[in-house]
């Protein structure tokens, strides 16, 4: 008998796996196992191979005991339990006092590698040992984006009931990709979607609880969601005009495709139209940086005079370089009187609709199709959380429904299969995250949290204006100040580099027609108006020094 089973394991692995179930059996225990494979591999005319050889040392170094499903090879419940009071200990502790650390890393390129060993160990070490490590090999590589001297890109959100949330989604770790697979996982996100969606004023049209086709969904980031409204667009459009030209082949008709963004819309626009395979013309902001409609529809009729057919525009509420609003009350109803579908990424600003007094702001969403901002960027919801709305989902889920055998369940139609609306086939539990945080801050506080931080910014902007040295470039929008030299572009830059290799601070630069600035971005919850005094010293000091050198 094991001389037929044993000619099916022609690695050691295999070997090891048949090893593992027969082991468990008591009849196969241990060395009577061990000494029966050996006895058939030298019976068999396959002794003599080198496979063979491999499958005796493969044999050799097994460790029985750990095959032995009485013996733990696991961390237990009280271990860790006394692991996790520790690391929560150690997380408060370092975010409570977060302000006193160097922001920025002064690491150079491959630090860790010499602090680690070059391979993991075969034996368990200790979780006080790991602890141990946190600081001595990681922290020194830490960009400490939550602390308030931190002022580059936008805000990354962060809060106790966030982390509490990722926790319980780490434990429950479910890969959500349709409703069966966990009901919760999908039900949980229909209805914050929703309560997110009436929070920022959105039209009905792109509810699930208002009973048409629309719904929301958590994609991972901004530009997924870029991506994923660019291809249902793609399909949509790729459908009408079979129907007008059923002659016209796919690839025919892809290549006359062409989308539209603003100059100042983000990278991942252009990322997004890359990996779509179809062709994006930026369109001319006005001089305010924003797009307006009249240069949105001039864009359109000249495509359509050289055959191309524009199906998808992006309008940017909050751009990355100013924090500028494109005119959404102009362009979403060009997009929808040539059909193009209207796709409005408010990354950053959206989650300041939640305060109604920034709502005039989207003025005209009613002509988007869809709509994306990230909660995970200024709503106190760890990374990832990017929350996108679709007023007719169709499109994006037949653009990527793939179905097989094994995924389908009795229950589809239901309730979504998010699997459908994203690119990722799987989906980690992160309506948890907008669960705990909504109910454990409410809207109130959610709000304050939002105006605090465009006051942080006023205050910034007020101590720049006060020295005559300075400018602001274009608005003070939301939480973002644009400030530079009144000098050289070459002096910008190097007030920016002096700036940041004082490591006090951290910022980072824009250029808007050849202009080079400075972005202060407020960042952290820790924020308070000292913050701001000091972040403006550092500021001054450096151009102190600047300018007297």
């Amino acid at each position: 008998m094991l001389k037929n089973i044993f000619r099916c394991f022609i690695s050691s692995d295999n070997l090891i796996i048949f090893w593992s179930k027969m082991s468990h059996q008591s009849q196969w225990n241990g060395p009577v196992l061990k000494n029966k494979l050996l006895s058939t591999l030298s019976s068999t005319n396959m002794s003599k191979n080198l496979e063979n050889q491999k499958l005796e040392k493969g044999i050799s170094e097994i460790n029985l005991d750990k095959l032995d499903p009485n013996v733990s090879i696991d961390m237990e419940a009280p271990e860790f339990k006394d692991f996790a009071k520790s690391m929560v200990d150690y997380i408060a502790d370092y975010l409570e006092n977060i302000r006193d650390r160097r922001v920025l890393s002064d690491v150079k390129p491959g630090y860790l590698r010499a602090l680690i060993p070059d391979d993991a160990p075969e034996t368990p070490e200790r979780w006080e040992d790991v602890m141990k490590d946190i600081e001595r090999v990681i922290m020194p590589g830490v960009t400490h984006w939550h602390s308030p001297k931190f002022h580059a890109y936008f805000p990354t959100a962060n809060s106790y009931p966030a982390i509490v949330a990722d926790m319980l989604s780490g434990a429950i770790a479910c890969i959500g990709f349709s409703w069966i697979a966990s009901p919760a996982c999908t039900e949980l996100e229909v209805v914050m979607l929703d309560w997110l969606g009436k929070m920022v004023g959105l039209p009905k049209e792109f509810l699930a609880s208002s009973g048409g086709k629309g719904g929301g969904v958590i994609q991972g980031t901004a530009s997924e969601a870029t991506l994923v409204a660019l291809l249902g667009a793609k399909a949509k459009k790729i459908e009408e005009i079979k129907k007008q030209h059923p002659d016209w082949s796919e690839n025919t008709i892809i290549s006359k495709l062409i989308g539209y963004s603003s100059s100042q819309s983000h990278s991942s626009v252009e990322r997004a139209g890359m990996l779509g395979g179809v062709r994006l013309r930026g369109v001319p902001a006005d001089e305010n940086n924003r797009l307006r409609g009249d240069a949105l529809e001039a864009a359109i009729k000249k495509d359509l005079e050289d055959g191309l057919i524009p199906f998808y525009a992006v309008v940017t509420l909050g751009t990355t370089n100013s924090c500028a609003f494109d005119h959404l009350d102009q362009c979403g109803p060009v997009g929808n009187k040539y059909g193009v579908w209207i796709h409005v990424d408010a990354a950053y600003a959206g989650a300041a609709f939640i305060c109604p007094e920034y709502r005039h702001l989207m003025k005209g969403i009613e002509t988007a199709d869809s709509f994306n901002f990230n909660p995970h960027k200024w709503m106190l919801v760890n990374f990832d959380c990017s929350a996108m709305w679709l007023k007719d989902p169709s499109w994006v889920v037949n653009a990527f429904n793939v179905d097989p055998l094994y995924l389908k369940h009795d229950m589809q139609g239901s309730a979504p299969d998010y699997r459908h609306w994203q690119i990722p086939l799987g989906r980690r539990f992160r309506a948890l995250k907008l669960w705990f945080v909504l109910r454990l801050y409410g809207v109130q506080n959610l709000q304050a949290h939002i105006r605090r931080h465009c006051g942080y910014a006023t205050q910034f902007a007020n101590l720049c204006r006060a020295d005559e040295r300075f400018e602001i470039v274009g608005d003070v929008n939301m939480g973002l100040v644009c400030f530079r030299l009144k000098s050289s572009n070459a002096v910008n830059e190097k007030l920016l580099k002096h700036i940041n290799g004082r490591g006090n601070i951290h910022m980072v630069p824009s250029k808007i027609n050849d202009v080079y600035f400075l972005r202060m971005a407020v960042c952290s919850r820790f924020t308070k108006p000292e913050d701001m005094d000091y972040s403006w010293k550092e500021v001054s000091a450096a151009a102190d020094d600047i300018c007297e050198k």
